[in-house]
């Protein structure tokens, strides 16, 4: 495991950059991820996104699937890939401050 710093905050990630304890996250480390994920602002419909996410994994332990994801916040995957080019497992739920998903390559 990584150790790296955001914001003057110093977090545990592992080998892909996925924060290992999600208490650690907050809106300023949402934001300094997002920068090395290629979004340079979160919008709205960002905000969106990540909080569906994180709401999401408090209830289930998990990241929704991607259906879901498109579903609950009406946006289609076309758009999410807008949002977070490196797609919504990797970049979205990185940027929510979610461990690595499942099936995330």
């Amino acid at each position: 495991m990584a150790i790296i710093e955001l914001e003057g905050i110093q977090i545990d990630v592992d080998e892909d950059g996925f924060i290992q304890d999600p208490d650690r996250w907050n809106e300023a480390v949402a934001l300094a991820i997002a920068k090395t994920e290629e979004v340079p602002e979160l919008t709205e419909d960002h905000w969106k996104v990540i909080n569906y996410l994180r709401d999401y994994y408090q209830k289930f332990g998990i990241a929704p699937m991607i259906r879901k994801l498109c579903k609950e916040t009406g946006f289609q995957l076309k758009y999410i890939y807008e949002l977070f080019p490196s797609g919504p497992a990797k970049g979205a739920c990185k940027i929510a401050g979610l461990p690595k998903p499942t099936g995330c390559v």
